[in-house]
């Protein structure tokens, strides 16, 4: 058709400005380029490889022997994980308008090491916090997680759905993280509560962008389109680790494959709809392992994913096998993009909420709103 003509144009002149564009700056040509680099580029992926999904291993780089745990060892912190303690004015503000509300945040209670960057405003100087709905006491006792465990928590605020937008709206976030502990004592794992948190909060900031790191509802379906048709902008659920590891990691109740079927169904309810997980390093996965578990991911329709290294909040909590390099996460962001993720965050200090990668998930749904609005007109320029 007209719409889809004029497309090819556009893309076919963006190339051809491209071009010209390279000979004007004087970039090199394979011709000039060192034997080393051509050599590189010629042995390297082609557009086969990316197509196919097919990704050398080869390359991956090796962790040094220092950084793996032996038998009756705890390891010591390598520099790169050490952050500095929280402190500052924005820090202690919304401190403050966390406990004077009676909300909760995953900060706090899972011990993010983010915590400084995030509350005290970073670069940007805005404040933000992952808020955790549904209370600070979860029926489910993962080996990694700090969060407090109960058979039978108390019931949850009807007050948190206000009180969470009313928090927000004074923080003048044009992002935010919403998330809960797992409530396998209530009938629908609390996603109506979940939902109308997201529902109160677009009422009050209908500009505001909304990301829901979810339960697994343990695979209820039906819960999983609450959330869904809420009125959020990103639907997030946490793979946390490899498939042979699930048993080791997670509560015998979250399950692999139930967690791609969250995100699956997700993607399947709402197709534009923007999806997203994480999985932690350090626990002792293959690096085959880890590349399945982004095919999979991947096969599951997702779109963004981060990798972030596992860190023990406790001696109590499973240890850690061994500190992955930076350079190892470089890697593992560039195998993302071969797989063809619209945004794959890897590092160190890299968790599922994460304020670089709200910054880039917020342009990516800019983007597409952008671009659902430019095909609108010119489909009716020639209808």
């Amino acid at each position: 058709d007209i719409v889809t003509t004029m497309k090819s144009r556009l893309w076919c002149s963006s190339l051809w400005r491209n071009a010209v564009a390279q000979c004007k700056t004087g970039r090199r040509t394979l011709a000039t380029l060192p034997d080393q680099t051509k050599t590189r580029i010629l042995t390297g992926p082609g557009l086969d490889d990316f197509i196919s999904g097919k990704v050398d291993l080869a390359d991956a780089p090796a962790v040094p022997d220092h950084l793996k745990r032996r038998k009756g060892q705890r390891l010591g912190l390598p520099a790169w994980l050490k952050t500095e303690i929280p402190i500052g004015k924005n820090y202690g503000e919304l401190k403050k308008t966390l406990r004077n509300l009676n909300l909760n945040t995953v900060c706090e209670e899972a011990r993010c090491p983010n915590i400084g960057e995030c509350w005290g405003g970073g670069e940007e100087g805005v404040a933000t916090a992952t808020i955790m709905l549904l209370g600070d006491q979860c029926t489910r006792g993962c080996r990694f997680c700090s969060v407090k465990t109960a058979r039978a928590p108390p019931p949850p605020d009807p007050n948190e759905p206000f009180n969470t937008a009313k928090a927000i709206s004074q923080w003048g976030l044009d992002y935010v993280v919403l998330t809960s502990v797992d409530r396998d004592d209530l009938a629908d794992g609390g996603s109506g509560h979940f939902a109308y948190t997201v529902q109160q909060l677009k009422k009050r900031s209908p500009n505001i962008l909304v990301e829901c790191l979810t339960p697994d509802f343990r695979g209820d379906l039906d819960s999983v389109a609450t959330i869904v048709y809420s009125g959020l902008d990103v639907y997030a659920h946490n793979v946390e680790t490899v498939k042979e590891l699930h048993w080791l990691v997670r509560d015998p109740r979250a399950k692999y494959q139930q967690s791609l079927e969250v995100l699956r169904h997700a993607k399947r309810l709402q197709p534009k709809l923007i999806t997203k997980t994480s999985i932690m390093l350090g626990i002792g996965e293959t690096d085959e392992q880890v590349l399945q578990t982004l095919q999979d991911i991947k096969a599951a329709g997702v779109d963004c994913v981060t990798l972030g290294q596992y860190m023990q909040p406790t001696k109590r909590h499973l240890k850690v096998v061994e500190y992955v390099t930076p350079e190892k996460f470089q890697f593992w962001e560039k195998i993302g993009s071969q797989l063809g993720f619209s945004y794959t965050a890897s590092g160190p200090l890299v968790r599922s909420s994460y304020r670089a990668g709200e910054f880039y998930i917020k342009n990516l749904l800019k983007k597409k709103l952008h671009k659902t609005d430019t095909s609108e007109k010119m489909k009716s320029m020639y209808a």
